[in-house]
């Protein structure tokens, strides 16, 4: 039996552990030969569990840990002894893990693998062979266990599932749908505590001479919310008013079971496959079906809400039992290629950035009706267009299930390009919510530090895109589908600055349907100067040539102008290094229009940001005239 006693690090700013050192959702496409996930997962060194499911198939859920070895495999869906396959998961390795044959590879079907690596405060392995003897085991999590579950591995035996919301007389069991049970000779009537957990005389989990592995995972509601990267808790069923659940933080994938006096299944949901009000991917523990489609549950910045009536997840009076994962918006990117890219239409998936991609920007660059075209991961298959105050449109083609990009309808074209954007923490993050007005409210979001810019649209009604900017205040501004100046009005943003927590949206009584209408869902972007990767800025003309320094090293790759004063109009232009930024013209566009790309010499390289140079054909540099911008390296 191992213990892990190793602390995590921290992220660059001397802040919280990061979750994305400890925890991935991968998806994948099985090949049926030898094949390497590469997810930044330390298991090699530091020991873990890898769970993968077919997401396309019907296939057992399959589990595999460090402690037993790579060849061992138990199943979560079925009772049965451990097996043993040399070709199954064939490696743990220092960055991820290797697949090889059908169990978790089989070719051509699609995979998700969830991976938990041992840490403190997150999650432990634990290996053991039984007594027949009320007894406690020694563990490393370093705070009590929220959730347990343990399974025999010599013979057939439940997996027998312990959680904090049950009283310690009972348990839950993951192989079925079956409620919580009384079983004082499960944990032997005693809670988890920060060093051992108990077992009574079960066979399931104690018998004598019999071997058992435990999968343990932590429970963070005592910790600073900085820090917290997992928790486990209960929530009660009321179809009339949705329940949400506040956990502090956005999750990244949540694991709901109904532990009432009715049965139900287990589910999983996560953010890689796909969370949103255009419905949620589930798979259950204790089936092996493959991945089904349904309204389960929506994220936001502070934790979920049950979305449906369904006794899934939201029985009137019923109650739920959840283990939940923060998303990976703990740590700062250290180069601007880790969170932003541009791509042309060119395979599977459309657009590829080389990392997961939250929020993109596409449009056919030579087309003169082709609007932008904008979706998140957060928000589904739902399209908005920065040209446009049209409600949001579903897109069935459009895909964010990609490590790599995604997927939409426009084919394959070198001249349709995406900007691709991944949230993190101090750069740029996406928020959905629902209006409530005629309230003001304060929306919560991830970012970390306090937004410069924020984007805001209404999803379903005819509305403008509200853009708030540091330079204006938050009693002015901006809208992003038209050229106008900023207007001076609190309407939108109710004069108050955004904070590193929260933004502010005002009342819909004076007309702020924009932000705030009662029942209307939102989206919201937004973006924050980070040190030599992104930049939030503003800059008065000079009627000739200047260079804006964004505090860059080797100059731009993405560029955004506003002329925001009240002598003129002025569009939000954009120029990226994939059309070209060069000595010379440079193709740009304009996000408030459809009009295709047009050259001129308007942006100029420059090492520390980008130079602009006053001419008529967008006059971005104006004697006197007053610009916003935002850049990334």
């Amino acid at each position: 039996m191992t213990i892990e006693k190793k602390l995590l690090g921290t992220n660059p700013s001397g802040g919280a552990v990061n979750v994305a050192d400890v925890f991935s959702t991968y998806l994948y496409t099985g090949t049926q030969v030898s094949h390497t996930i590469t997810n930044g997962i330390d298991l090699a060194g530091e020991g873990g569990m890898v769970w993968t499911k077919a997401r396309s198939d019907l296939k057992s859920n399959a589990v595999f840990d460090t402690e037993r070895g790579p060849t061992k495999v138990v199943q979560t869906d079925k009772t049965q002894a451990e097996y043993t396959s040399a070709t199954a998961l064939t490696s743990f390795n220092s960055n991820g893990f290797t697949v090889q044959d059908s169990t978790a590879n089989d070719s051509p079907q699609t995979f998700v693998a969830w991976t938990f690596r041992k840490a403190p405060k997150f999650f432990d392995v634990v290996t053991y062979t039984g007594n027949g003897s009320n007894r406690t085991i020694a563990h490393g999590l370093g705070v009590a266990a929220g959730m347990i579950m343990v399974k025999r591995t010599d013979a057939a035996g439940s997996w027998m599932t312990y959680h904090r919301s049950l009283a310690n007389t009972e348990n839950l069991v993951i192989n079925t749908t079956a409620a919580k049970v009384t079983n004082a000779t499960a944990w032997n009537s005693t809670t988890s505590t920060d060093a051992v957990f108990s077992l009574g005389t079960h066979a399931d989990v104690n018998t004598n001479a019999a071997t058992y592995v435990a999968y343990l995972f932590a429970d963070n509601t005592a910790e600073d919310a900085d820090e917290q990267m997992i928790k486990c808790g209960s929530y009660t069923g009321n179809s009339s008013s949705f329940p949400v659940i506040d956990l502090g933080w956005e999750p990244q994938y949540v694991l709901i079971k109904k532990s009432g006096v009715n049965t139900r299944d287990w589910f999983v949901v996560d953010s890689m496959r796909g969370i949103s009000s255009y419905g949620s991917k589930k798979l259950s523990p204790n089936l092996f079906y493959g991945e089904a489609s349904s309204n389960f549950i929506a994220l936001n910045a502070s934790g979920f809400e049950a979305t449906s009536t369904s006794q899934d997840q939201n029985g009137v009076g019923e109650t739920y039992i959840y283990m939940a994962i923060r998303a990976p918006m703990m740590k700062e990117p250290s180069a601007g290629t880790e969170v932003f890219a541009v791509d042309t239409a060119d395979g599977t998936p459309s657009y590829t950035s080389g990392f997961v991609t939250d929020f993109g920007i596409n449009k056919t660059v030579t087309s003169s009706s082709s609007d932008p075209l904008t979706a998140s991961r957060l928000t589904g298959t739902g399209i908005l267009r920065t040209s446009s105050t049209a409600a949001e449109t579903s897109d069935s083609s459009r895909s964010w299930d990609y490590m790599n990009g995604y997927l939409d309808s426009q084919g394959t074209s070198v001249n349709a390009f995406a900007w691709m954007w991944k949230r993190a923490k101090g750069y740029f993050d996406v928020v959905a919510y629902t209006g409530n007005g005629p309230s003001n409210r304060y929306v919560n979001h991830s970012l970390g530090v306090v937004p410069e810019m924020i984007w805001v649209k209404n999803r379903g009604a005819t509305y403008g895109w509200p853009v708030y900017h540091k330079t204006l205040t938050a009693y002015k501004y901006l809208y992003l589908e038209s050229d106008a100046d900023a207007g001076a009005n609190d309407f939108a943003w109710g004069n108050i600055e955004p904070t590193e927590t929260q933004f502010h949206v005002d009342n819909n009584a004076n007309g702020a349907a924009d932000v705030n209408a009662s029942g209307n869902n939102y989206v919201a972007y937004l973006f924050a100067t980070l040190a030599g990767v992104s930049k939030v800025g503003s800059y008065t003309g000079n009627g000739n040539s200047q260079t804006i320094d964004c505090g860059f090293a080797a100059g731009a790759r993405f560029i955004l102008i506003k002329r925001y004063d009240t002598v003129s109009t002025g569009d939000w232009y954009i120029w990226d290094t994939a059309r070209g930024i060069v000595a010379g013209n440079d193709p740009h566009l304009s996000l408030n229009t459809t009009a295709a790309q047009v050259s001129d010499d308007s942006i100029d390289p420059a090492n520390s940001g980008f130079s602009v140079n006053q001419i008529s054909a967008t006059n971005i540099n104006v004697n006197s005239a007053s610009y916003i911008f935002y850049a990334i390296a």
